[in-house]
């Protein structure tokens, strides 16, 4: 209402529920309705007016009887809500049109009526209210502008304000009645001198929520944030904005919280103009969205920017265009262009200021995630693009959903700042007890490697090898290394070793996306840090790096054994390129050559033996990583030494050796009935030791007949052509379990 309105309509209105200080908080709804028009010119009355208003639920507490002294069959009586009102407006129209007058403002005893009863009821019954209940004068306001010296405002009653005036208090009468006639006969000493009061600040109830961005530099206070929690999966902004109807949200106020799949996870952050507002906001605890009931706590303005904050000028741009809807468009194909989206929403929802309307989510090597962010000018374009949900675009079905300013900063500032393949901070590392202890060797954060994805699951070492082509040269020798998931089956990726940190960017931007078999394949340059987390079992997902679940806790974690550091290791140069730890992955330096009638050795000198690391907080128990493989060209591989296959079959704990030709290899999910025959020919074309064969008979023997329930348990976790000492020391703490239980 305009600033200089010359009437004032003194309002009161009550609930069948809680009134007074808690009027509203309960959401019972208003069932009576009392008013009466002040003449501020002419410092004249009305005739005051009282009406009865039929609930939907015609239910009264005891309280309210007692203060009100309305009954139920007063109630079923009574016109709804809407009729109530339609009665007041015409009513109050005629009165100003008789005394010649053009405006009026409500005036109330606090802002509970408007706020907190009237603009919430109306939201939730769909009810359109008139102008004049979104500007109002709350009377202890002016008082205390007035007569400061009276006390605050939120002790202020309308019995202390007559005391102050020094006005007799008025006889008992019904309620309604009585606090509109004291409410007049305060105004009007406040018009009479010594005070002359002109009405002229006005409180004002937003009409609709405002959209915007927000930077993470704006100052937040701490006193005007709220959490919302439990709301609807589907909500936007406008709905939650509609379940705090009557409370003024700060433009863009509202963030929407995000899972970490990027979907929205039922909580909201809500930013309010005062701390006034946020304070009616927490009496709404419960209140119901729909079926739904709704918690609000108390928030910070540091958890507010760091979901709705942003830096990106290009999302500054894109939200820089005022009162616009915005739609998410999700599952787009990886190729779609602002073309094939402008195709695919059609001509009955124009895109705003078309292909600037449209903002691509990527990742920050550039590559399309699949989220897209669309801008319409009006609802109804809105509404003809969402008809198309789950619509096919090339291959693929699109899905959408209505999304805020806070939803597209949130989804950005996550995508933008994520690494291209995520790692954990380090975590406490406790050294394996082996012999050797030397320093650990971390591996290389240099970028000379390629990480495949997308692979064909028949993908072979020679089919990677012929997508490489001319770059299949700068690869490592057997730096080829397939990414297996927990069920030991190809996961699509692959990891690859080059020479150089050249190389590898220019196979990345060379064959990303080039075709193998019916699939393109994206290839991304990494480094062999995160290559080793991966090949030691972590596995890549779009929040990050996670180590797998531990799904068999009868087996002791396993043990990781290195080279001693008191003498040197000597591997067939094939096995000691093959089977290179995946922790350290990058290659060793060998000696100079050998004469040339001796045999092909690769020579591990002291200062690169490596003390492997094993991290306790992540169990690898469940799951192991590929080996690191090459293509098919290794023949057969030398069997351990007999010395420890003697060692172990005297069942005595014996000092660990340093073991050329020690590979690990675990076979899980072998059934029952397996005897030593079967795991020998899954082996067939390679060598196997006779004492390893004794054992694996033995063991299998043993367990068969000591427990079957623990054989179960242990999934037949084998290790065949194992270093033996792993071996005995993994079967010995198996069987420990075992005899303890």
């Amino acid at each position: 209402m305009a600033s200089h309105s010359d009437t004032l309509v003194v309002f009161f209105g009550a609930t069948a529920g809680a009134n007074g200080g808690k009027l509203g908080s309960d959401e019972r709804e208003i069932i009576l309705l009392v008013w009466q028009i002040v003449d501020l010119h002419e410092k004249k009355v009305g005739k005051l007016q009282r009406r009865i208003v039929k609930p939907d639920t015609l239910e009264l507490t005891e309280q309210c009887k007692e203060e009100t002294g309305i009954s139920l069959e007063e109630l079923c009586e009574a016109e709804p809500l809407d009729r109530a009102l339609q009665q007041f407006q015409q009513y109050v129209s005629s009165e100003l049109k008789a005394q010649g007058r053009s405006s009026y403002t409500l005036c109330v005893i606090g802002p509970l009526i408007i706020r907190q009863a009237l603009h919430p009821e109306s939201s939730k019954k769909n009810l359109v209210l008139p102008d004049c209940f979104y500007s109002f004068v709350d009377l202890r306001s002016e008082f205390n502008k007035c007569c400061p010296n009276a006390g605050p405002v939120k002790d202020l009653t309308l019995d202390s304000m007559l005391q102050y005036l020094g006005s007799p208090s008025l006889a008992e009468q019904t309620v309604g009645v009585c606090e509109v006639k004291k409410m007049v006969v305060i105004i009007l000493h406040l018009l009479s001198d010594p005070y002359n009061r002109k009405f002229t600040s006005f409180e004002t109830v937003n009409y609709k929520f405002e959209s915007g961005a927000c930077s993470k530099t704006e100052a937040v206070d701490n006193e005007t944030v709220i959490r919302a929690r439990g709301l609807p999966w589907q909500s936007s902004d406008q709905d939650i904005a509609r379940f705090f109807k009557g409370l003024n949200i700060a433009k863009g106020g509202v963030a929407l919280c995000l899972n970490a799949q990027g979907r929205r996870n039922g909580e909201a952050l809500v930013r309010f103009v005062s701390p006034e507002h946020r304070d009616l906001a927490l009496e709404r605890h419960k209140h119901h969205m729909g079926s739904r009931y709704i918690e609000v706590y108390k928030a910070t303005g540091e958890e507010f920017l760091k979901i709705a904050g942003g830096t990106s000028n290009e999302v500054a741009q894109f939200l820089s265009k005022e009162n616009q809807v915005i739609i998410r468009m999700r599952g787009l194909p990886f190729t779609a262009t602002p073309e094939d989206v402008l195709g695919f929403l059609g001509s009955d929802s124009p895109v705003t200021d078309g292909d600037e309307g449209l903002l691509f989510v990527r990742y920050p090597d550039g590559r399309p995630t699949g989220d897209a962010f669309v801008l319409f000018a009006c609802e109804e374009y809105a509404q003809n693009a969402l008809k198309k949900h789950k619509h096919i675009l090339g291959k693929r079905y699109i899905e959408l959903f209505r999304s805020t300013a806070a939803e597209v900063q949130q989804v950005l500032n996550r995508y933008v700042s994520a690494p291209l393949i995520s790692t954990l901070p380090p975590p406490p590392m406790v050294p394996v007890p082996v012999l050797a202890t030397p320093p650990f060797l971390p591996a290389s954060s240099t970028r000379d490697c390629v990480r495949l994805r997308g692979l064909p699951y028949s993908a072979t070492i020679e089919d990677i090898l012929e997508f490489m082509a001319e770059h299949t040269v700068d690869i490592k020798p057997h730096g080829v290394h397939m990414v297996l998931n927990q069920q030991g089956r190809p996961s699509g990726d692959a990891f690859i070793q080059m020479k150089a940190a050249d190389r590898a960017f220019m196979v990345a931007q060379k064959c990303h996306k080039k075709m193998m078999k019916d699939r393109y394949v994206e290839v991304f340059q990494c480094s062999a840090e995160e290559m080793s987390f991966v090949l030691m079992g972590g596995t890549l997902n779009r929040s990050g790096l996670s180590p797998p679940p531990c799904k068999l806790p009868c087996l002791s974690p396993p043990t990781y054994a290195a080279f001693p550091a008191t003498a040197a290791a000597l591997l067939p140069a094939t096995e000691a390129a093959l089977y290179q730890p995946p922790l350290l992955a990058t290659p060793r330096a060998t000696q100079p050559p050998t004469p040339a009638n001796a045999p092909a050795l690769a020579y591990y000198s002291p200062q690169h033996h490596a003390q492997l690391y094993m991290n306790m907080n992540m169990n690898y128990t469940a799951y192991y990583p590929s080996p690191p493989v090459s293509p098919s060209t290794v023949g057969y591989f030398a069997a351990p030494p007999g010395a420890l296959a003697a060692a172990v079959a005297t069942q005595a704990p014996a000092p660990v050796l340093p073991q050329p030709g020690g590979a690990l290899v675990r076979m899980q999910g072998l059934p029952y009935n397996t005897g030593v025959k079967e795991i020998l020919s899954f082996f067939q074309g390679y060598q196997a030791e006779p004492a390893v064969d004794g054992m694996i008979s033995n063991m299998l023997s043993g367990m068969r007949e000591v427990d079957c329930d623990w054989l179960e348990g242990l999934r037949v976790a084998m290790w065949c052509r194992i270093s033996v000492a792993s071996f005995y020391l993994e079967l010995l703490s198996g069987f420990r379990q075992l005899f303890c239980c």
